[in-house]
C-alpha cells in the first residue's frame, strides 16, 4: 500500500512538472506567426528576414538588405523569453562597438508586438505587426525619425 501512495505522488509530481514546463514560454509563443521567411522587394533592392526557432525560449533571425548583389546591411536578431520578460536583441556588424542592443517588450497583442530601448540612439522602438497570413509590417523609430518595412511571406 505504501508503494501505491509513493507511485501516485510521483505521478502527480511528474504531471504537475510537465504542465509548468508546457506553459513556460507562452509570451514567446504568441509571436509564432513571425517564424517564416519575409521579403520586401523594391527598386532599391531586396530586404529579407528569415525567422526560425532556435530552442524553446529563443527565436532567431538573419536580416539582409541586398542591392545589385551586394549586401548593404546585415543584422542578426534574437527574440528571447527570460522568465516573464520578452527581449529583442539586435546585433549589427560595425555598430554599437560590436555589442548587441537589447529592447524590452512594451506591447503584445495577437498580431502586434513592440519593443523599446529609450537609452539607445536609434532606433528606440521596434514594432512588428501581422497584416494578414502572408503580410507583415515592421517599423523602427526614434529621435523624430521613422522607417517602415512592408514584408510578404516567401512561399
Amino acid at each position: 500500500m505504501k508503494n501505491l501512495y509513493i507511485g501516485i505522488i510521483t505521478l502527480l509530481f511528474f504531471f504537475g512538472s510537465c504542465k509548468k514546463e508546457e506553459n513556460r514560454f507562452t509570451t514567446l509563443e504568441k509571436t509564432n506567426w513571425l517564424l517564416h521567411e519575409w521579403e520586401n522587394n523594391t527598386s532599391d533592392g531586396r530586404f529579407s528576414e528569415k525567422w526560425s526557432r532556435q530552442n524553446d525560449s529563443t527565436f532567431y533571425a538573419e536580416s539582409f538588405f541586398i542591392a545589385n548583389q551586394d549586401t548593404l546591411f546585415a543584422e542578426t536578431i534574437q527574440l528571447i523569453q527570460q522568465e516573464d520578460d520578452l527581449l529583442l536583441i539586435v546585433s549589427v556588424p560595425n555598430q554599437n562597438k560590436e555589442k548587441p542592443v537589447t529592447f524590452r517588450l512594451t506591447k503584445l497583442t495577437e498580431n502586434e508586438f513592440v519593443f523599446e530601448n529609450p537609452a539607445h540612439d536609434y532606433p528606440k522602438k521596434i514594432q512588428y505587426k501581422l497584416i494578414n497570413n502572408d503580410s507583415l509590417y515592421a517599423e523602427i523609430n526614434g529621435n523624430g525619425k521613422k522607417e517602415g518595412f512592408p514584408f510578404k511571406k516567401v512561399k
